[in-house]
């Protein structure tokens, strides 16, 4: 393949805005799946409240088993899909959802089943991980590295823009119309007609079949995406902060509807909007910070524009609109525009963490889907136990502590030759021009 640095001029547009052509129908079926698995991210925690869950507290805790759930199937998808192959992973990935998500709404909502709640949500949580991730790491392993941090921001466009903006979206507008289970099960078409789209566009593509070499067994990759653990330690450091960056959104969606709807007075219609233009913007910034990434290094990025950037918007996104009121929506609006923006500066880790171990890249990429799965954990798990002894102030204070914390940990994320070890340099890839120097 040729090197992109090297092409003439009169190079196609997708290649010119780092969209790797090979895979443009997968980003669209990833784009149209994620709508579906989103549409319900800005009601479901108080629906499931007031059908059968009982209080806000509880319903949590079934959105903390979901979140056990993706946790682990992150980090499979990674594993797995070095001796499946990504397609193969992304398959079952859309028959897990497609599955139990019907059996949770017939069985589970439907009959306002409160451990059916926790049965089938929690278990359909292995779904949209092994399919969303499933196919990063298919990204990952067929990009030319030089323009990876931009691939990586087409994905994450993609991702994002369906959970939970267009789905938000979405059920502000099928609401109204069919109602919260009408919804429900409109999200489920979305998934199929997405997935669809991804594994039947992209069947024949390179980079869908095993990956690893046929000596490889199932339980070795398994081992080989745990031992990178001691092997190469600024990985585990690198889940930590993919776990710090996201923690905070997925545990916002526990409380932030109901003080958003109710108590800030802003409506169901209102908030679910808010929520779409808050992930509007960070869709757009996605492309911006994975192409400013290349350009000024990948570790910059994220610890400015990402963790600290995110430490001052998520304090501004909670306390400000809390404080004006219902008269000051656009306030609010502003707001979530820079959280938006500023998540979007995280999204270089999905580039970095796997050239920080150049001969394990599928070990490094399951630790990383491991962090990006144990964030829909993390947060809910912080909302739900501190909410009751803090409030939704001293939670948000939580949240901006872990994304100073991420800050730090981020100088650690060095490559192989920053470190005076071996492997590939990065001379193909952005260097960290301008990043501080790393603690010792």
């Amino acid at each position: 393949m040729t090197d992109p640095a090297t092409r003439a001029p009169d190079q196609g547009l997708l290649d010119r805005i780092g969209l790797p052509k090979p895979l443009v129908l997968g980003y669209i079926g990833v784009l149209l799946f994620m709508i579906g698995d989103g549409v319900e991210s800005g009601f479901i925690a108080p629906y499931m409240a007031d059908h059968g869950a009982g209080t806000d507290v509880k319903a949590g805790y079934v959105i903390t088993a979901y979140g056990v759930a993706v946790m682990l199937a992150s980090w499979f998808s990674g594993a797995l899909s070095q001796v499946w192959g990504p397609r193969k992973v992304m398959w079952v990935g859309l028959a897990i959802w497609a599955v139990f998500d019907a059996l949770y709404l017939v069985f589970a909502l439907g009959t306002e089943n409160y451990p059916m709640m926790l049965l089938f949500y929690g278990i359909r949580g292995f779904g949209y991980p092994l399919f969303a991730f499933g196919f990063l790491v298919w990204i990952t392993g067929t990009a030319p590295k030089a323009r990876l941090g931009t691939a990586v921001g087409w994905f994450y466009f993609a991702f994002t823009g369906g959970l939970p903006t267009l789905g938000s979206l979405w059920s502000s507008f099928t609401i109204p119309g069919i109602g919260e289970m009408g919804t429900l099960w409109s999200a489920l078409g979305l998934i199929l007609v997405g997935g669809g789209i991804a594994l039947l566009g992209s069947k024949r593509r390179e980079g869908g079949d095993r990956l690893a070499g046929p000596e490889v067994t199932t339980g070795e990759s398994l081992f080989n995406s745990v031992s990178i653990i001691w092997t190469h330690p600024r990985v585990l450091v690198g889940c930590l902060v993919r776990i710090i960056n996201t923690a905070p959104e997925f545990g916002m969606l526990v409380y932030l509807p109901r003080i958003f709807s109710d108590d800030v007075g802003f409506g169901t219609d209102k908030w679910l909007q808010l929520l779409a233009i808050i992930y509007g913007t960070n869709i757009f910034f996605n492309l911006i910070f994975g192409a400013v990434s290349d350009k000024i290094g990948w570790r910059t990025t994220i610890a400015t524009f990402g963790a600290l950037g995110c430490a001052i918007s998520v304090t501004v996104l909670y306390f400000v609109p809390t404080w004006l009121g219902p008269d000051y929506y656009w306030v609010a609006v502003l707001a979530g525009m820079l959280y938006g923006a500023t998540l979007a500066g995280f999204v270089p880790i999905s580039a970095l963490i796997p050239n920080m171990a150049p001969e394990n890249k599928g070990g490094a990429m399951a630790l990383l889907n491991l962090g990006a799965g144990g964030a829909a954990f993390v947060g809910p798990a912080i909302a739900s136990l501190f909410l009751p002894l803090v409030g939704a102030g001293g939670v948000t204070i939580v949240f901006l502590v872990l994304y100073l914390v991420a800050m730090v940990l981020t100088f650690f994320l060095k490559m192989p030759e920053e470190q005076g070890g071996s492997g590939s340099p990065a001379a193909a890839s952005p260097s960290d021009k301008s990043s501080a120097p790393a603690p010792a």
